[in-house]
């Protein structure tokens, strides 16, 4: 074989199989090759906090904190779940340390749930991750409420009793209230939560682990929904020494101490949620609206033993009650530093920047890790979108690869072909007769595309040649002969550039199918969002990223297919370039050796 053809060879196969090599390596990713916290569970995702700039920017140590988890159908796979999400655990991330934690809801029908996990040592300014792992159906669950919350937490109320129940608190203290509020509001900022009409507060009895001494620490903090222009108690407690109302003043938040009040500046958003907390350090107390300072005077609070009113004005209090919406309320026996105020404030909101949900992994197998995340997001419009242009690519990666096949033997058949048609000399009929050829040389050049068109002419010339075997063939008979080796040129260029249309649909069709998808997609992510009403990135990262895959993959197609076709094309206008010239050098020789002007000087001779 000819050093230059095989080389050529060599170099069509080398790229084809790269491109083969690329595409499964891009579908086989394995996800991430860290340790595994127990081979029991199937699938895990890292969770990362970021209290940099990127998320919520807090420059203070927050320390330990309960961090709220919102999952949802774009960052979690209820499929692949127990039902009741028993099968969940978080673990630090050294892969080894369990995390507490304890479920507020879980839903997977409507695909959502809320999660509280206990995380130490929050840094400030900086990101720290820990892992979530589900999938084994048959792990027993292991919350435990009490220890998700630190010991300075006297009462936590998620409000997730049913109607006319108190909610029970969840710390280890059990301070659950003698009364439950009026209703219940489906729709509050963490799942369920409490409505208040006005009628009436819930009461929480005193116990030694809600008493405040004089001077002592406290921390209050509570999401506020007011529904009305108003001036009503959120927190109450009057004792006989003092006392400590927070509440609303015509929608204006405030702190009184009965000596002192302290207002915040702007009232809260009527309809809207809005996070209210009030730290007493012993020196200073603060009101925090939306995690940030509202205002503060140096006080420090009486001895307070009495109940304690949530939505209303103590018992003997003139404040009217609450009308509106109140979730997660929280009472600390300690002041709790302003960046977990302002964490708290950042991460258990709707629009919560603070949490990151990166990709799935699976413990074993090939289509998890990013790429997994992004099939398993994809819909069933683009999954039809994509079908067909995996049909499209398997049709341009047969062309290709046969077409190189083809042209590859063509090539080096005639290059075969022409050096036994120039060892024969002056006889040109030569290969044409059937002794011509050794039967093994025969076979050798069974592909040349110039053989065929050889004998095209030959054939001709054999048919003009007298019994007597002189050959004289005038202009006429020369110019027939070209059209006849011309027709048979263009037959095999034909062949040459057989089912090449399929790679130029690929390469000009690919692209726009896989924009097709992608705007089809990102409308029905949208809708979806809409319908839901969750604007959280979470929510909508996956399905556009899943979107954006059938763009992929028309790429995908197109890329390959246009390397491909501008080889082949290269190729296939060599080999008819050697057939043009063989043609006029056949027809050249010919005119020369058989045409009229050569039987004259024969003759003159």
């Amino acid at each position: 074989m000819n050093p230059m053809t095989s080389s050529r060879w060599r170099g069509a196969q080398t790229l084809l199989l790269t491109f083969a090599l690329v595409f499964l390596m891009a579908g086989a990713l394995p996800g991430s090759a860290r340790a595994w916290w127990s081979k029991d569970w199937p699938y895990r995702r890292q969770i990362t906090i970021d209290t940099s700039a990127k998320g919520v920017q807090i420059g203070q140590p927050i320390g330990r904190a309960p961090l709220l988890l919102r999952l949802h159908s774009g960052n979690f796979k209820f499929d692949d779940a127990a039902q009741d999400g028993s099968d969940l655990r978080f673990v630090a991330a050294d892969d080894k340390t369990p995390l507490t934690y304890h479920i507020e809801s879980f839903d997977p029908l409507l695909g959502v749930a809320t999660i509280w996990v206990d995380v130490r040592d929050v840094p400030a300014g900086a990101t720290k991750s820990f892992w979530m792992y589900y999938g084994d159906k048959k792990a027993v669950a292991a919350v435990d409420t009490a220890q998700t919350f630190d010991p300075d937490y006297t009462a936590v109320y998620h409000f997730d009793a049913a109607q006319g129940s108190p909610p029970k608190d969840k710390t280890v203290y059990g301070n659950t209230p003698q009364t439950a509020p009026a209703g219940v509001d489906d729709a509050a900022v963490i799942g369920r939560g409490a409505r208040f009409t006005g009628q009436g507060p819930m009461i929480v009895p005193p116990s030694p682990s809600l008493a405040v001494a004089p001077g002592g620490a406290f921390t209050f903090s509570a999401w506020v929904r007011p529904d009305q222009p108003q001036t009503a108690a959120l927190y109450a407690r009057r004792d006989a020494g003092g006392m400590l109302v927070v509440g609303i003043d015509q929608g204006a938040p405030y702190v009184d101490l009965g000596s002192q009040r302290i207002t915040g500046a702007a009232a809260l958003a009527q309809g809207q949620w809005s996070h209210v907390a009030v730290v007493a350090d012993g020196r200073t107390v603060t009101l925090y609206v939306d995690g940030r300072p509202a205002g503060s005077a140096a006080a420090a609070l009486a001895a307070l033993n009495a109940p304690i009113a949530i939505g209303g004005d103590a018992p003997g209090g003139p404040l009217a009650g609450f009308q509106g919406g109140l979730d997660e309320v929280r009472f600390s026996r300690v002041a709790r530093p302003a960046a977990l105020i302002r964490m708290d404030a950042a991460s258990q909101g709707a629009d919560s920047r603070l949490v990151v949900f990166n990709a799935d992994e699976k413990q074993s197998g090939f289509g998890f890790g990013y790429f997994g995340v992004i099939v398993k997001s994809v819909t069933v419009d683009a999954w039809v979108v994509i079908v067909i242009l995996l049909v499209m690519a398997a049709a341009s990666w047969y062309v290709m690869w046969t077409k190189s096949v083809y042209v590859g033997a063509v090539d080096r058949a005639n290059e075969r072909f022409t050096a036994l048609f120039r060892a024969r000399g002056d006889d040109l009929m030569a290969l044409s007769r059937p002794d011509g050829l050794p039967e093994a040389e025969a076979r050798r050049i069974r592909a040349s595309s110039i053989n065929r068109i050889y004998l095209a002419g030959a054939q001709d010339i054999a048919r003009r040649t007298p019994r007597d075997g002189r050959v004289v063939l005038r202009v006429e008979s020369i110019e027939v002969l070209r059209a006849i080796m011309d027709a048979a040129y263009v037959r095999e260029s034909q062949k040459l550039s057989r089912s090449m249309v399929l790679l130029t649909i690929a390469i000009s069709g690919g692209p726009f199918l896989g924009l097709l998808g992608t705007v089809v997609g990102v409308m029905i992510t949208f809708a979806a969002i809409a319908a839901a009403g969750d604007v959280n990135v979470n929510a909508i990262a996956p399905g556009i990223s899943a979107a954006l895959l059938a763009t992929v993959t028309g790429l995908g197609v197109a890329i390959p297919a246009l390397f491909g076709y501008n080889y082949i094309l290269t190729r296939n206008k060599a080999v008819q370039a050697n057939m043009q010239v063989f043609v006029d050098e056949f027809v050249t020789r010919i005119s020369e050796q058989f045409g009229e002007q050569a039987y004259a000087r024969a003759a003159a001779e």
